[in-house]
């Protein structure tokens, strides 16, 4: 693998880290600055939504400046979130943290495209391995990620928090200067000013439809569950320590298998390992439903992490053949678009979830979702087999 798919998964990496940063400490920040308990995942909330918000401009203007200089100005955004969520934890001030957290929020939207420019990046063939590369690039990120929000509480006496925003900016400035290592190669503009089809015939294509549910359900459940973990930890009387240590298991479990999941792919093809990654979501909410104490959470959410990396990777991989150069930046705009809507919407719900329902009938909840998007799978994937069986001939 040549060395710019390397510096992206090293980017991925200081950019999962400091998610995994995010994940560990904002639904405790919101807890103790919201003026209401339904408000305590709000900043979370707002990360999101500037995710979303990001998703479609950050790859349009990547069309027109370049993967590298669109990724600078995600990481400068990022520099700019860290910065006021610090002087919004000095004054306490909750509206100027979610404004904090929006604009992280933008610059993670743009660093959700790593796995893209991996694609560009590597060699014909090479595709699937270039996409878990840089998604194993979470790995590094799960040691430090769950470490950097403990021992980041001691960087300031008196305040438990602050120090995990300071060392949040320290990740993007280091990003930054990888991010001046790379040479992405040089676009074939002929390829890019072709001929295009509508935006509505790319979405009904049976192999986008599956993608796109496949990686709007994952990230939902993931994302969802992971960020009510800590709260329900908190609320069953474990220590902010063994919550860290719950979702350093998660992370590894997100993307240790990246290492591998290209070759199972290559061997097995790209939807029986999504499937299998639904059934291990089945096994973490069965887990939850089983009981609540550490070891419980610790393999519930080691399941959700792999059974997400299983199902997202296979997801980004399909949606790379449903375009052609000319569509790549409208279609990739659009996945990620919809997936981190309903990303948003369910990191807003997740602390009123956690909050009035319970973490057993949050997880209960997460049921029918996955087993809709194994329904889509099944379903959508046998024609796009069908299809290029039938394109081949």
């Amino acid at each position: 693998m040549n060395m710019n798919v390397i510096l992206l998964s090293l980017c991925q990496a200081l950019l999962t880290t400091g998610n995994i940063l995010l994940v560990a400490v904002t639904g405790l920040i919101g807890r103790q600055l919201a003026p209401d308990a339904s408000l305590t995942t709000l900043p979370v909330a707002f990360q999101f939504v500037g995710l979303m918000a990001a998703t479609i401009p950050a790859s349009l203007i990547m069309r027109r400046i370049g993967r590298r200089n669109g990724f600078y100005l995600g990481n400068s955004v990022g520099i700019a979130g860290a910065i006021t969520s610090v002087f919004a934890l000095q004054s306490s001030l909750f509206p100027l943290f979610c404004l904090g957290t929006f604009l992280l929020g933008i610059g993670i939207g743009f660093g959700t495209l790593y796995r893209f420019a991996a694609v560009e990046a590597c060699e014909p063939g090479q595709e699937s391995r270039a996409i878990s590369l840089v998604m194993a690039g979470g790995v590094l990120a799960a040691i430090l990620g769950p470490n950097l929000a403990v021992y980041s509480r001691q960087l300031f006496s008196g305040d438990d928090f602050t120090g995990a925003f300071t060392a949040l900016l320290g990740l993007y400035i280091l990003a930054l200067l990888l991010l001046s290592r790379i040479r992405m190669p040089v676009q074939d503009n002929s390829q890019t000013v072709g001929e295009a089809r509508p935006l509505n015939e790319i979405l009904l294509q049976p192999g986008f439809i599956s993608a796109v549910v496949a990686g709007m359900v994952s990230y939902t459940v993931m994302v969802l569950l992971m960020t009510a973990t800590p709260l329900a930890m908190q609320r069953c009387g474990f220590s902010f320590d063994s919550a860290a240590t719950v979702i350093e298991w998660h992370v590894l479990g997100m993307f240790v298998p990246s290492f591998f999941t290209g070759q199972l792919i290559n061997r097995f093809g790209v939807r029986p390992v999504m499937q299998c990654g639904g059934i291990l979501f089945l096994g973490c909410i069965a887990l939850n439903l089983h009981g609540s104490s550490e070891w419980h959470f610790r393999l519930a959410l080691l399941l959700l992490g792999i059974g997400w990396n299983f199902m997202f990777i296979g997801a980004t991989q399909l949606v790379t053949k449903t375009y052609t150069q000319a569509e790549k930046a409208k279609t990739q705009a659009a996945n990620e678009f919809l997936i981190f809507s309903m990303v948003t919407l369910a990191s807003l719900g997740a602390g009123w979830m956690e909050a009035e329902l319970g973490w057993a009938t949050t997880s209960m909840l997460m049921l029918p979702l996955v087993l809709w998007a194994m329904l889509v799978l099944a379903w959508f994937g046998r024609k796009t087999e069908q299809t290029n069986t039938a394109a081949s001939a």
